[in-house]
């Protein structure tokens, strides 16, 4: 029998995951007073050794190639971008029912997710937490946008985060900083957003224009997505953790991948049980509250993992909605070729790595062929040149040599790309399970995927490209290519190809349909939490990771209190 290693210490909050969820429990629940202790299923973070944002092509051994071509892909190398997230993990699989192609990203170290995406930072508006009351369709959530409202404007003092104020109904303001100025790929989709009555205003993401809390601004390298080191960029491993740790109160064991969640006979949850990576030994730890904030479907498989007398559908599933109601971003784009652009003298316009402009839901006022909506983000400019850039290029072009090198470099700049994210609404077919038959290499059952996009998500992508191509044309460029290609990885409608997966957990009044209330607490479990994208009743067209973050800082708060008063 391999023995488990118990801890003998019992602290107040263990914290499963290190994301924007993760790492905003820890700073509220360390600085109220709580020691608390995190399993991180990766390991801990280094920027000088994991973030490779000034890296060149040319410092690498295969100019980002990797060795024998397994870094390449349509934008470049695994090697150029932070370590540590990918669709495929040795040794830790997942499986797809028939017909259901789901791609599951990870990361699997601190900070999770937060240290890649691209910070596009948006507040879901009243109407998302109430469509079913203004359409019939999907389901209400259990809070209002004026409940979660100062969770946001604490997360964006002191995340920090870029925009506007426009008093648009469908995308509330924040607490910004000042925008940054618009590339010249912006500028001119600016200018045909305005031909078609399109409003195009300055984007919101989580980057820094100003000196905030000792963190420096962004210097404008464009690299966002291979870490900063100057931690202008939010990222949970550098901008909320560290905050927790200053406390002295937390405590961090990396390389933990949690297996399950133990309960006493009171029903409470009692210890978490984990895989040390390192040693690859069975550990426990002890704590008087748990708060899950390992992502949508981990969080989910942990859960379903967690089987015992008094929970066997796994824990905090009396509902038996663990795993249901699985939503992805609906999204799609069109990128256009634009003369102009390319004949710019070379000049540098990279700006952050996020949006400078985008186009929040316009349509909110009127019938469309759908429910919902999407927004617009355009990306555009000339990026750092790296491997797989110019694939379009030679697929237009014959040659080698100077000649092919010239249709390269009058290429260069030209493309810009416009792109829509929207809603999802949930639905029966979507979810996940525990695969009967598949263990991943620390023997803990793996997740199986089944996924549908409705007519509603199909119907929106289809008013995506088609509003994305005559903006295109309105400013004078041409559609070059389209995201239609049902097997492309990052194409029209991928399941899971925008990792925005929530709602595996999912929040509500009534016990019998959900499986938290409006404070990510669950109806079963008194002292357990689950924070992260799980807990979505919807999938609005905003981003997740600021709400997913706001929602954490009030469960967190709500934790705090309930503790003081010991009714965990």
């Amino acid at each position: 029998m391999p023995q488990i290693i118990r801890s003998q210490k019992v602290y107040d909050v263990c914290i499963i995951g290190s994301g924007a969820a993760g790492g905003g429990a820890a700073k509220v629940l360390t600085e109220g007073g709580l020691e608390v202790v995190m399993l991180e299923a990766g390991p801990l973070l280094d920027p000088l050794k994991h973030y490779t944002e000034h890296l060149w092509p040319y410092d690498l051994a295969h100019r980002g190639a990797g060795i024998g071509g397994t870094g390449y892909n349509a934008s470049g190398s695994r090697e150029l971008d932070v370590a540590f997230i990918s669709g495929h993990i040795e040794g830790e699989p997942y499986t797809n029912a028939p017909d259901s192609p789901f791609g599951w990203d990870r990361a699997r170290i601190l900070g999770g997710r937060t240290n890649h995406f691209t910070r596009v930072w948006l507040r879901m508006a009243e109407a998302d937490f109430k469509g079913r009351s203004l359409d019939g369709a999907g389901y209400d959530w259990p809070i209002t946008y004026q409940d979660l409202a100062p969770y946001y404007d604490k997360s964006d003092a002191y995340v920090g985060a870029y925009g506007t104020t426009e008093h648009i109904p469908s995308a509330p303001d924040g607490v910004f900083q000042p925008p940054p100025f618009p590339r010249c790929s912006d500028v001119i989709i600016r200018s045909g957003c305005k031909k078609l009555g399109i409003p195009c205003i300055p984007g919101r993401a989580a980057i820094l224009t100003q000196t905030l809390n000792g963190r420096a601004p962004c210097h404008y390298c464009n690299q966002c997505e291979r870490g900063c080191r100057m931690n202008s960029n939010f990222s949970s491993s550098q901008t909320l953790i560290p905050a927790a740790l200053a406390t002295g109160r937390l405590t961090i064991i990396p390389n933990a991948m949690a297996r399950e969640i133990l309960v006493g006979a009171d029903g409470k949850a009692r210890a978490a049980s984990y895989i040390d990576k390192s040693s690859r030994t069975e550990q426990q730890v002890r704590a008087k509250a748990f708060v899950i904030g390992a992502s949508a479907c981990e969080s989910a498989r942990l859960l379903l993992n967690s089987k015992s007398t008094l929970f066997p559908n796994g824990l905090a599933n009396s509902s038996g909605v663990v795993g249901r109601y699985l939503m992805e971003t609906a999204a799609s784009g069109v990128v256009g070729y634009f003369p102009q652009l390319a004949k710019l003298p070379p000049h540098n316009h990279d700006g952050t790595g996020s949006v400078h402009v985008y186009t929040p839901w316009w349509k909110y006022d009127r019938t469309n062929k759908f429910l919902r909506g999407y927004h617009i983000e355009v990306y555009g400019g000339r990026n750092m040149p790296r491997v797989g850039m110019f694939s379009g290029v030679l697929e237009e072009v014959e040659g080698y040599g100077n000649s092919l090198k010239q249709a390269c470099r009058e290429k260069y700049g030209g493309f810009v790309a416009v792109e829509g994210r929207g809603e999802m609404i949930p639905n029966e077919l979507s979810h996940c399970e525990i695969d009967p038959s598949v263990v991943d290499q620390w023997g803990i059952p793996v997740l199986r995927f089944h996924f549908a996009w409705s007519e509603n998500e199909i119907k929106m992508a289809a008013d995506m490209n088609e509003t994305f191509r005559a903006i295109i044309e309105a400013a004078g460029g041409t559609p070059v290519s389209e995201n239609g290609s049902s097997t492309s990885r990052w194409g029209h409608l991928y399941p899971g190809g925008v990792a925005h997966e929530v709602g595996t957990v999912r929040m509500g009044s009534d016990p019998k349909t959900s499986a938290l209330n409006g404070f990510c607490q669950a109806h079963d479990v008194k002292n357990l939490f689950v924070t992260d994208g799980a807990c979505f009743t919807t999938n609005p067209d905003k981003n997740p990771t600021p709400t997913i973050l706001a929602l954490s800082w009030r469960a967190s708060e709500y934790l705090l209190d309930q503790a003081k008063k010991l009714n965990l």
